[in-house]
């Protein structure tokens, strides 16, 4: 999976279509992601000890990593993610649209 966390991605597809938000989380075994702010659930909490109040919570569900495209952080738009070996042999992530690495 090309995308990792603190990544800024945009939303291509579904109900959130243009949206733009940080990674928070991956799971690249299921190929989805937890995105900020975009696909919000509403979680049924029960009365607990931490939360005694309970109640309903609204907090991000996972999408598909495929709904997804990384936002190059020197041009503002969407690009997709290709890899350049590195003179010293190690591999870094390169922006297709601008050509710059990206920081990781």
């Amino acid at each position: 999976m090309r995308i990792r966390k603190n990544d800024n991605v945009r939303v291509i597809s579904g109900n959130d279509r243009g949206k733009e938000g940080k990674v928070l989380k991956v799971f690249p075994d299921q190929g989805r992601i937890i995105v900020e702010k975009i696909n919000m659930v509403k979680r049924h909490t029960k009365a607990s000890k931490d939360m005694p109040q309970g109640g309903i919570l609204e907090q991000e569900g996972p999408i598909s990593a495929s709904n997804v495209m990384l936002v190059c952080p020197n041009t503002g738009k969407q690009t997709r993610i290709g890899k350049q070996v590195l003179s010293d042999g190690s591999r870094a992530r390169v922006s297709k649209k601008s050509g710059e690495m990206l920081n990781d």
